[in-house]
């Protein structure tokens, strides 16, 4: 079995949708991709930091999905991560109510001893020098690694940021990063700028409208499964790059037509994530439910196109 290491934000939400509000919950982008990934029985780990306000039933909840927490640092008399937002009625676009990067701010990540070995690391969005100390630490060069980031870091850390993205195997980022980092409008372009910049394979999330998967010439494109109700789209990208990592670590393939078959698995696994707020609808997602939901996307996307030679 391969091991995993997820490196990002175990963290408090406080969330409002047009369908409600929160108060402070469960969030985080590695609390979201560890969650995910453990839907494949994998040996996984987070790398993280907590402050002394973190409920240890959070930590429970992590462990009884099998996911190691020794990675998580808990600093006692700090306070944990918090961000707060409000999405807008088409509930793509939204605006951060408040950060207070809290212990986050000193946050100088350890990969524990037995994990510095792990075959697929996943970097979750985080100042890129972080990201950075992570890949120092393993022990052997990882067979996939990972990396996840955001327009603030082009914005704030660019040249750190582009060292980082020399050292992966695969970078998952949102159209509109995309565009920035390359400054190309054509997704099919800046794809192909960011391989120069180090990727070999490339995941451009789209939302509402699936992801596109980039390796030289191939093109591979998920849609996103059609939802009735969606309650809350935090954490939807977190849990698809969870997902994909946790499917290729259970399958230790790293060839672009297995991560089609990621792709698909992670789009499902975020088709749960928004249908409640936070991390409510992955807590207690069987194998079922997503076996379901993956036989849902077969018939969404598997047709005979019929070739008529008189059309």
């Amino acid at each position: 079995m391969s091991k995993l290491v997820i490196v990002g934000t175990v963290a408090f939400d406080a969330i409002e949708t047009p369908f409600g509000k929160t108060d402070k919950i469960l969030g985080g982008a590695a609390t979201f991709i560890g969650l995910s990934a453990s839907q494949f029985d994998i040996d996984s780990s987070i790398v993280s930091i907590v402050g002394g306000d973190f409920p240890q039933e959070y930590l429970d909840l992590l462990s009884s999905k099998n996911i190691d927490i020794s990675g998580i640092e808990i600093v006692k008399d700090g306070n944990t991560f918090f961000w707060s937002g409000k999405y807008h009625n088409d509930m793509n676009t939204r605006d951060t109510l408040a950060t207070e990067l809290n212990v986050l701010a000193d946050f100088n990540p350890v990969v524990p001893e037995n994990y510095c070995d792990a075959e697929v690391v996943m970097l979750g969005n985080l100042h890129p020098l972080v990201q950075s100390s992570v890949l120092d630490q393993m022990t052997t060069k990882p067979k996939l690694v990972i990396l996840d980031t955001m327009n603030f870091w082009m914005d704030s850390a660019l040249d750190d940021l582009l060292q980082v993205i020399k050292r992966v195997d695969v970078i998952t980022i949102n159209d509109e990063e995309a565009r920035q980092l390359t400054g190309e409008y054509s997704l099919v372009v800046a794809a192909r700028k960011i391989h120069t910049m180090g990727p070999k394979f490339v995941v451009i999330k789209k939302g509402e409208h699936g992801a596109l998967l980039f390796h030289n010439d191939n093109v591979f494109y998920a849609p996103a499964l059609p939802l009735e109700e969606v309650f809350d789209p935090t954490g939807a990208g977190d849990t698809f790059a969870g997902g994909f990592a946790g499917y290729i670590a259970k399958t230790g393939d790293t060839s672009f037509e297995n991560m089609k078959n990621a792709v698909i698995y992670g789009s499902t696994l975020a088709s749960f994530c928004v249908e409640k707020f936070g991390t409510e609808r992955m807590k207690g997602l069987t194998s079922a439910d997503v076996h379901k939901r993956l036989l849902q996307f077969k018939k969404l996307t598997q047709f005979e196109i019929v070739l008529n030679d008189n059309l």
